[in-house]
């Protein structure tokens, strides 16, 4: 009975294996990097290190201290303001602070209906 068990399991394992190998090899998704811009990038990226080995020692450190300025007030900008959303995570902020201010109660108009207001809530049993 443990023999059956055993192939069983065994059975079940390879048809799992089988089903993954299937659904990797059948992957058709195109790959949104061409040659033509891996190219690009990799002329860019010699072109960068090229232009880098030209800078004297002074340069290369006043280049340093630039980039870091620049990330540092990047990072101070973020920490005041907060991470600005743009595109649809804005669209999606907008659509869930509108979700949630539905609910809330509307503002009376008068001194006079805020005074009935107050009255219907007190009058109301708390339910104990």
């Amino acid at each position: 009975m443990k023999k059956t068990h055993k192939l069983f399991a065994v059975l079940i394992a390879g048809a799992f294996v089988l089903a993954s190998v299937a659904a990797f090899a059948d992957d058709k998704t195109p790959n949104p990097v061409t040659k033509e811009d891996t190219a690009k990038l990799k002329a860019e990226k010699d072109a960068a290190k090229a232009a880098n080995a030209k800078l004297t020692p002074e340069e290369k450190q006043a280049a340093k201290q630039a980039k870091s300025k620049q990330k540092q007030k990047d990072l101070s900008q973020e920490i005041s303001v907060g991470n600005i959303p743009s595109g649809p995570q804005k669209a999606d902020a907008i659509t869930k602070n509108a979700q949630a201010t539905k609910s809330d109660p509307k503002p009376l108009p008068d001194a006079k209906s805020k005074q009935e207001a107050l009255k219907q809530q007190t009058n109301k049993p708390t339910g104990q």
